[in-house]
C-alpha cells in the first residue's frame, strides 16, 4: 500500500501538429503504454481522450513515485517519428504534463 500513496498523476500529451503529421502514432502510443504497464509495477493509464479545444490527445497515468517519466519519454521517442518533448508544470489540473511535439518550432 505503501508505493499506492506515492503514485502520482501525470499527463502524457501530443499535440495536434505532431498527430496532423504523424496520425498513426496515437495507436502506437496506446501500444506503447500497455506494454509498459505490463512491464512496470504501478504504472496504469486511467484516461485517454480526445482534448477537443486543443486537438491534443491526453493520457492521464498514474506513475510511482520511484519512476522517472524522462525514462518512459526517452523509450516512448525510439518507438515513434523524430520529436521533442517539455513539461508543464502546472495546468489546470495541477498535475505535470509533458507534451510531444514536432522538432520544428512554428
Amino acid at each position: 500500500m505503501e508505493s499506492e500513496e506515492q503514485a502520482a498523476m501525470t499527463e502524457l500529451r501530443l499535440s495536434y501538429r505532431y498527430i496532423k503529421e504523424h496520425p498513426w502514432v496515437v495507436t502506437a502510443v496506446n501500444g506503447f503504454l500497455s506494454a509498459y504497464f505490463m512491464e512496470q509495477p504501478g504504472f496504469r493509464v486511467l484516461r485517454h481522450f480526445d482534448e477537443l479545444e486543443s486537438g491534443m490527445h491526453v493520457w492521464i497515468c498514474e506513475v510511482p513515485g520511484t519512476m522517472k517519466m524522462a525514462t518512459l519519454l526517452r523509450r516512448l521517442q525510439a518507438d515513434i517519428p523524430p520529436s521533442r518533448y517539455s513539461q508543464v508544470s502546472e495546468g489546470p489540473t495541477n498535475r505535470p504534463q509533458y507534451v510531444v511535439d514536432t522538432l520544428e518550432q512554428r
